[in-house]
């Protein structure tokens, strides 16, 4: 499945071919008025949808400002209190540099109800895994809902969508998440009831009967077909087990055939009966309805399976979905293996010591009023170097991965430059708001050549010298990045789109 970040632009009409084809196998799926509705409801525009951030902004007071200023007609998403539609807006959503600095991240309202199925109540410094995590949106959210405390492992086995994954966290300012590149079926076998939640947002046919940027429908034959649904099941069965007994897993698609849904659950719980139990889930969904399927033609299934949710576009208007949480009850006969072993050392990393930590966190106190050391005991992080760089690294990583081979791990701090310590674009992007110092607010008039990317002439009040590294502010109070104080100008330290 391709799972593409979404843009602010309304859906393509899908080619006739595709739609029809998927329109003939799941039309008998429904009642006569059923059928009506959802025929009704493709002639409908999808509207574009943003999650906002909450590691750097008040969601609610955020959604009301950027719909201000930017003229949205918005409406809330039932399922997730961070999420909305924009039914109109003055120009596309992916413009504002909230976006582009991760205050939010556009995604379709169905995407957003995986993570939200979750329960992380109890949960201080929760494990997760995103067996397939790319390109990160999902993984965005998991980050969102356990405040970036603990650790998410967020793999992906293509290594081509490794990148966009990298590039979606950063932006986001995940700090707790280490990206690994596997197939997702070892790491039941690898890591046996280790993880209090796992996600499952599966490779699938994308039969979801509405086609985006990311999500083209397309003809799909049966044996294709047949081929997703075992991989898919061999995945779940790695999720149930890496997940420890009590914990969670959610195992979503974006496509409505269901081989690919109602049919993989009934094929683990027939092969694990008594291992775990598929969760309701009306209480989730704004007290809409929407069960899963009890037979498919001549198939039947596990009477379990209509407690998942299957989203049919006329429920939300949304594309077509489908979710399940599933609770494990008992252990899984899994035959462990051992997983692979690269120390991070070995990578050229290494713990910085109390001292030096204590040194950097007192210069980035005393620049920007940043409250280091107490934000760092919270989220379980700490000071590693490599090379001239400093990280930001989740210590949940440290305690049961350490040999672990990782595509990215942490969220880097700045670099070392003979200058001084130069703070990163994405430290300054998490935490800018909170500080109290070091910080250059941008008069009106210089608003758009910033966002342009270009220099600011002229001086700036107060007692910044220059050289300093600044975090730099509209008149409203919104972040628009870094600068560096030089002679007479504030270099623009803004980096270059990459999405």
């Amino acid at each position: 499945m391709s799972k593409s970040k979404r843009s602010g632009k309304r859906a393509p009409v899908p080619q006739a071919a595709p739609l029809e084809s998927a329109l003939q196998r799941f039309s008998p799926l429904l009642s006569a008025e059923g059928l009506k509705a959802l025929l009704e409801e493709l002639e409908r525009p999808v509207y574009p949808s943003l999650r906002a951030n909450p590691l750097k902004c008040e969601p609610q007071s955020a959604l009301e400002a950027w719909a201000g200023r930017y003229g949205w007609q918005t409406r809330p998403v039932p399922y997730c209190a961070d999420g909305r539609w924009v039914l109109s807006s003055a120009a596309p959503i992916s413009q504002p540099i909230e976006h582009r600095l991760g205050f939010y991240y556009i995604q379709d309202a169905a995407s957003m109800l995986p993570v939200e199925l979750f329960d992380f109540d109890g949960l201080a410094d929760p494990l997760m895994l995103d067996l397939a995590a790319s390109p990160g949106g999902k993984t965005t959210h998991l980050v969102s809902r356990s405040a970036d405390r603990g650790l998410v492992v967020a793999n992906d086995s293509s290594q081509e969508r490794i990148t966009a994954l990298r590039i979606v966290l950063q932006n986001w300012g995940a700090a707790s998440c280490a990206v690994t590149h596997f197939p997702g079926e070892k790491f039941g076998a690898w890591y046996p009831e280790t993880f209090d939640r796992v996600l499952l947002d599966a490779p699938c046919s994308m039969q979801g009967l509405r086609s985006s940027e990311g999500h083209a429908m397309r003809l799909i034959s049966g044996r294709e077909q047949a081929a997703l649904a075992h991989r898919q099941a061999g995945l779940l069965e790695s999720a149930l087990g890496a997940v420890k007994v009590g914990g969670q897993v959610v195992y979503s698609t974006c496509t409505l055939s269901p081989e690919e849904d109602e049919g993989v659950l009934d094929v683990l719980l027939k092969k694990f009966p008594r291992a775990f139990q598929v969760d309701p889930l009306d209480s989730r969904l704004g007290g809409q309805s929407a069960p899963g399927l009890l037979a498919d033609g001549d198939l039947s299934f596990d009477p379990a399976v209509r407690n998942a949710a299957r989203l049919w576009p006329q429920l939300f208007g949304t594309a077509g979905f489908f979710a399940a949480r599933l609770t494990k009850l008992a252990p899984l006969p899994v035959v462990r293996q051992p997983p692979p072993a690269r120390p991070l050392d070995r990578t050229g990393f290494a713990p910085l010591g109390r001292r030096e930590a204590a040194e950097v966190l007192a210069r980035l106190a005393q620049t920007y009023g940043w409250e280091g050391p107490s934000i760092l005991e919270q989220a379980g992080l700490e000071i590693w170097q490599r090379g001239s760089n400093f990280y930001l690294m989740p210590q949940r990583y440290f305690q049961q991965f350490s040999q672990l081979p990782v595509q990215s791990l942490g969220l880097q701090l700045g670099e070392q430059t003979p200058d001084g310590l130069l703070p990163s674009h994405e430290w300054v992007a998490r935490y800018g708001m909170h500080f109290t110092a070091g910080i250059y607010k941008l008069p009106a008039e210089h608003l758009s050549a910033w966002l342009r990317g270009e220099d600011i002439q002229g001086s700036p009040e107060g007692n910044i010298l220059p050289g300093s590294i600044v975090a730099v502010f509209d008149e409203t109070g919104q972040l628009l990045g870094r600068g560096k104080i030089l002679a007479g100008r504030l270099k623009n330290l803004l980096p270059g789109r990459v999405f």
